[in-house]
């Protein structure tokens, strides 16, 4: 095989990334969420144990008006729900439902089948390393779920 050039190599990650996350959006409109997307999933990660839509806002590196319209995209769908916040009753605190637990466990047992797949394809050794270089060229220092500068 020939090496690849390198200007390719961003088209080649996104391409992997895009066919990656179809086959599991995919997977998830059959289990039942049909219309979630990637950034939605990344929303559902960084609420973690909870937290205000302007805290996601800051966790995503998106505006509060972004983090608020998926807020309620999230909660249309019954994977969060609003609390009113034990320690200041004006606040909202923004947790992930039982549906929206499901909807993670079934995106990382999707992802995992997918992965098993390059497996079978290329190789374990050909995927181990392709994890090794991802992890060691890493973010940049930026949070895996920092979205804000890709458009």
């Amino acid at each position: 095989m020939e090496p690849a050039d390198d200007v390719a190599i961003p088209f080649l990650l996104m391409g992997a990334f895009r066919a990656l996350v179809d086959a599991v959006h995919e997977q998830l409109a059959r289990d039942g969420f049909p219309g979630v997307r990637a950034h939605h999933g990344f929303a559902l990660q960084a609420i973690g144990a909870g937290c205000t839509s302007v805290e996601l806002g800051d966790r995503l590196a998106v505006s509060k008006q972004a983090a608020a319209k998926t807020v309620k995209f999230l909660e249309a769908m019954g994977l969060v729900e609003r609390r009113t916040n034990a320690d200041d009753r004006r606040e909202r605190i923004v947790v992930v439902t039982g549906r929206g637990r499901t909807l993670l466990d079934l995106s990382a047992t999707a992802f995992r089948r997918e992965v098993s797949g390059w497996r079978s394809k290329v190789g374990d050794g050909h995927v181990d390393a392709t994890v090794a270089t991802l992890a060691a060229v890493g973010s940049g220092g930026r949070s895996p779920t920092a979205l804000s500068d890709w458009s």
